[in-house]
Formats: structure tokens, C-alpha cells, sequence
């Protein structure tokens, strides 16, 4: 299972590092102590946050777009058959879903609560992870 530091959770959350302590306090979050002795959450659970809070804008005027845009966020959902995968990503407020590849999608380590990075092109999905 993936696990995230309380400063990550909170980045990909958009909140702050006290609003996660919070939700662990208050039983939204499970965490416990790394080898560090770090506070730790498990990913899949900060990507059932993300989507629970997860209140969409609503669509406004679309300025300038290129290839540049690229949006961090955690990985809430994979269906995947033997050759293509449906991964689904919450970025803030924002669900993207991308198809690719079961092998790249294997390839990547990709799994519910993996940090992703998509790029947005039109209409395609590109997917990576953090380095």
C-alpha cells in the first residue's frame, strides 16, 4: 500500500497539514508512525477524502491552454483488462480520467492512493509519477 506523509496528504488535499491531523483526530484518516518515526496516512484512504470533498467549479470562460498544463493529485480508482487501464485521478476539485496501457500502468507502480502528475493536451490524459 502507498503511504504519504501528513504534509503530502494535506498538498494533494489542498489544505493545510493541521486540517489532516484533524481528520486523523477525528477518525476520517487512519495513520501510523514509519520507520522514522513520521506520521504516516495510507493513500487510498486520502484518495477517498479527496473524492468525498471534491466540489467542482463551475465552468467559467476557457482562457489559453497548452500542453504545459499538468495537475498533481492522487490516484482514486484503476480498471484495468489485459491491455488498456482506466485510471482515475482526483486533482483538487478536478476528476480526470486517463486510458493507457495495462503494461505502463504496471510499468509506473500505479495503484489506488499513488501520486500521479496528468497532462492535459486536448483530449488526452498523460500520466506520470514524481520522481
Amino acid at each position: 500500500m502507498t503511504q504519504m506523509r501528513v504534509s503530502e496528504a494535506a498538498a494533494l488535499l489542498g489544505v493545510s497539514s493541521d486540517t489532516v491531523r484533524r481528520a486523523i483526530d477525528g477518525g476520517r484518516l487512519t495513520s501510523h508512525r514509519d520507520d522514522a518515526g513520521r506520521t504516516v496516512v495510507e493513500g487510498s484512504e486520502v484518495a477517498a477524502l479527496a473524492q468525498e470533498q471534491a466540489h467542482p467549479p463551475e465552468v467559467g470562460v476557457v482562457g489559453t491552454s497548452s500542453a504545459r498544463n499538468q495537475l498533481r493529485g492522487i490516484v482514486t480508482r484503476i480498471v484495468s483488462d489485459t491491455v488498456m487501464s482506466q485510471v482515475d485521478i482526483q486533482a483538487g476539485p478536478f476528476r480526470l480520467v486517463s486510458l493507457l496501457s495495462t503494461e505502463a500502468v504496471e510499468e509506473m507502480g500505479l495503484e489506488v492512493g499513488s501520486v500521479a502528475i496528468a497532462t492535459v493536451k486536448a483530449t488526452n490524459v498523460g500520466l506520470g509519477v514524481p520522481a
